[in-house]
């Protein structure tokens, strides 16, 4: 097929006009039966480059991607323009992934894309072996590479499927971001015969600002003044689930317009997100990074991220979904020097210490374990768990097998030792890659050609469009109608206690504040680490202004504390003052049965659910009888203690249990 005649089938059936360049490039290669990595900036169109093909092959195409929102977005179009597309992925049914699956074996569908996590389910490999594949694209190759910035263990799966394809079946891996040395690994993994095109990733439409701040309150003050006046609607990048919560009511308490974004989101509240985003139903979307990978919309005017991303790759990635369209939009990085403290923490979680993987095998080496069982034995949480196994079980030293229909781990004899160089390696190169993104914010040169250079874009050009090369510098001035307008905020904005379960009468209950916002975290660490006596005047005052706009003038009938660990009669004296205050009795009747370890040893929720579990009982069940219950503790962190009590006193005839506490802690949930 000549460009002329693809041009034709183009406007025919995608109703565009031509192809770039490179664009068609890429499509010639992938017509006459080759292996390409694409490595093209975001918004340059690399889905079509799969796409036009796999509408003119025989076959169905074969496309693993990561990212259910692109899915969704792209099944929607094609099938819009008459091509027959089905996505298979984890918010679906199990039978709604098989019947779609069986479609494809009966060559019904064209267009198939996939989660690369399924390929480690019996029913899709069973399944490519009866397909007509025509071809086999690796959207986001980068994560096939340990040196990229989003490495997936179940990418290293793709690559055993593509080693036994015919020699003549395209592949075609896309990406916006890899180093040469992800470009380097890439290559070698899908094997020999792959040609690169890499093509311009400058983009001059951008504006550049990195603005230095001292504290988190600066961002929210600069943000609630200036996201007003910046044109359109844009996205507020935030480093964790419970940033999106705190700037979304923030900006609600200011009336801006805004919702926010995370992995923690049901499907549909999610969907409903993505489309609104599209319809520019708000100034702004607040998200943590799990929002804008595949989301194709041509006019986002501004990036905000006010938490420093983990490498120069990431940054230009997520910057990169604005301003599709060419027109001038706005991206924005703060920065404190404190907020190196989050990325150096995801580092250690993406790739644990050579200790975690020690205590992983030695809890294998005993009896086969489950995930769960894993979780359980080593007391880790369940990121490094599943990281560690994948690389032990690539190492050779352990295995998967099925025992029951149930997927168990065992140790191979004779196995080899671990091999730890790899995971130094491959720490210390994140560590410098989080080091370079710090020298973007201090750079003094063009930021654009920073990024471009970090990225393997070696063109030489003048770039005019950041704030050290013509753009005014953005310098946060703190005024005391933002410091009032904020501390007001702080004072009206409590965080909900998700408690509520089929399992007792317990309600959703309330927080006084996060525990590392302003003075609380600090006042309580005092008290209970550092003999500071009892909790503060402040802390009481908070509370109460909390259960007030919680719970309003609802009725309750006794206040029960939850009994001490280890800080002895804190709690007790906060309850008894919180009960003086309300006028309403306080009793002393919860106690334990058996002595339990402070929560926050445990790293994972299965083990902070068994250190409580059957250890607490009421003294004089009858006065709890048929009786509204506040429940006061001091900290909140996976709620585990709290809804072991709300069992135990719903059992005893408790009609409802209200938790309230002075602080909850920001856990570990990130996108």
């Amino acid at each position: 097929m000549t460009r002329q005649e693809a041009e034709i089938v183009l406007q025919k059936t995608f109703r565009l006009p031509k192809f770039y360049d490179e664009q068609w490039q890429a499509i010639e290669k992938i017509l006459r039966g080759e292996k390409v990595l694409l490595i093209e900036k975001t918004g340059f169109g690399k889905s079509l480059c799969f796409q036009f093909p796999a509408s003119v092959f025989d076959g169905t195409t074969v496309i693993f991607s990561p990212l259910i929102a692109l899915m969704r977005d792209q099944v929607k179009k094609l099938t819009s323009l008459g091509i027959s597309a089905k996505c298979i992925n984890s918010e679906q049914t199990p039978e709604q992934n098989s019947q779609i699956i069986n479609e494809a074996k009966q060559g019904k569908v064209k267009i198939l894309y996939i989660a690369p996590e399924r390929q480690e389910n019996n029913e899709w490999i069973e399944a490519t072996q009866q397909m007509n594949l025509s071809m086999v694209v690796i959207d986001e190759a980068h994560c096939i590479s340990v040196w990229g910035h989003d490495f997936r263990p179940a990418f290293k799966r793709i690559i055993n499927l593509v080693k036994l394809l015919p020699q003549a079946l395209p592949v075609l891996a896309t990406t916006a971001t890899a180093t040469k040395r992800v470009e380097q690994d890439i290559v070698q993994q899908i094997g020999k015969n792959i040609s690169t095109i890499r093509g311009n990733l400058m983009r001059e439409n951008f504006r550049l600002f990195v603005v230095k701040v001292n504290s988190e309150d600066e961002k929210l003050m600069w943000l609630g003044e200036n996201i007003p006046r910046l044109p359109g609607s844009g996205v507020l990048y935030t480093g964790t689930r419970v940033d999106t919560e705190i700037y979304s009511k923030w900006f609600e308490y200011l009336g801006i317009s805004s919702t926010g974004y995370n992995a923690g989101l049901d499907a549909e509240s999610r969907i409903a997100i993505e489309n609104g985003l599209m319809k520019n139903e708000w100034k702004c979307i607040i998200s943590t990074n799990a929002l804008g990978m595949g989301i194709d919309k041509p006019d986002i005017r501004f990036i905000i991220h006010t938490q420093i991303p983990q490498s120069p790759i990431h940054y230009y990635q997520e910057i990169g979904r604005a301003g599709r369209d060419g027109e001038p939009s706005t991206i924005i990085l703060f920065y404190n020097p404190e907020d190196k403290k989050l990325p150096e923490s995801f580092i250690e979680g993406g790739k644990p210490s050579v200790k975690k993987y020690e205590r992983v095998i030695a809890a294998i080496k005993t009896e086969l374990l489950g995930q769960q069982e894993l979780m359980k034995r080593t007391n880790l949480k369940q990121t490094p768990i599943r990281v560690i196994k994948a690389d032990l079980v690539e190492q050779g030293i352990i295995r998967e097998v099925m025992i029951g229909g149930y997927k168990k781990y065992e140790f191979i004899p004779n196995s080899p030792p671990l091999n730890t160089q790899a995971f130094e390696a491959l720490r210390e190169a994140k560590l410098k890659e989080l080091d370079s993104m710090i020298a973007y914010v201090a750079t003094t040169g063009s930021r654009m050609k920073f990024l471009c250079d970090y990225l393997g874009d070696t063109a030489d050009h003048a770039f005019t469009n950041c704030d050290n090369t013509g753009e005014k510098k953005i310098i946060v001035n703190s005024s005391p109608e933002w410091v009032q307008k904020l501390s007001a905020f702080r004072e009206s904005y409590f965080p909900k206690l998700e408690v509520e379960s089929s399992k007792s009468n317990m309600v959703n209950g309330v927080a006084a504040s996060y525990y590392g916002v302003s003075n609380v975290g600090a006042a309580i660490h005092r008290c209970k680490y550092e003999q500071g006596g009892d909790f503060p005047d402040f802390l009481l005052k908070l509370v109460l202004k909390a259960f007030r706009k919680r719970f309003g003038q609802e009725q309750f009938d006794l206040v029960v504390y939850v009994p001490p660990t280890s800080s002895g009669d804190l709690v007790k004296n906060f309850a008894v003052k919180f009960a003086a205050v309300l006028k309403i009795p306080v009793s002393h009747n919860l106690v334990k049965l058996r002595a339990t370890a402070a929560q926050k040893i445990f790293e994972n929720a299965p083990l902070k659910s068994e250190n409580v579990r059957n250890s607490f009982t009421y003294k004089e069940p009858v006065e709890i009888e048929g009786k509204s219950i506040l429940l006061i503790d001091d900290v909140f962190d996976s709620g585990a203690t709290i809804k072991e009590i709300g069992k135990v006193l719903t059992n005893f005839g408790a009609a409802r249990i209200a938790p309230v506490v002075i602080a909850k802690t920001v856990g570990g949930d990130i996108v």
